[in-house]
């Protein structure tokens, strides 16, 4: 990664990350953890924050990952496929999504990702990642 802050590098790559106030934690090859505050613009009903909005925190954090396992000469991932299982409903505080690289290849990226609300897994995410080439 560059000498950039992790949020402001985050930010400015998916500007989605900026609307919905994710901030970044650690952003390696091998892990990146993003943020998100529970606000009640982010809810559905009963002050519940939106599958949605926890899916969209789950591929930055994949895509983000990607990214940073990217093979020489490519400049860019694309999601091709996402799975998420919730396990539990948010209604206040920070979730935090983890994602890890499962397999690294040429053509395509898996990621792995945990969103916790404190030490309770509220969702589960498997996504994959499209490697495309500088012509696509």
């Amino acid at each position: 990664m560059t000498d950039t802050d992790p949020t402001a590098f985050i930010r400015t790559a998916m500007p989605l990350c900026a609307t919905l106030g994710v901030t970044a934690r650690t952003l390696t090859a091998e892990r990146v953890e993003l943020n998100m505050v529970w606000t009640e613009a982010l809810c559905t009903s009963n002050r519940i924050l939106h599958g949605g909005a926890l899916m969209a925190l789950a591929d930055s954090a994949g895509a983000a990952v990607a990214y940073l396992n990217l093979p020489d000469r490519t400049t860019r991932t694309s999601t091709i496929e996402s799975k998420t299982n919730f396990l539990g409903a948010v209604t206040e505080g920070t979730v935090t999504a983890t994602a890890i690289p499962l397999h690294v290849g040429t053509t395509t990226i898996v990621v792995e990702t945990e969103i916790r609300h404190r030490d309770r897994l509220v969702a589960k995410v498997t996504q994959t990642q499209n490697v495309l080439n500088r012509n696509t």
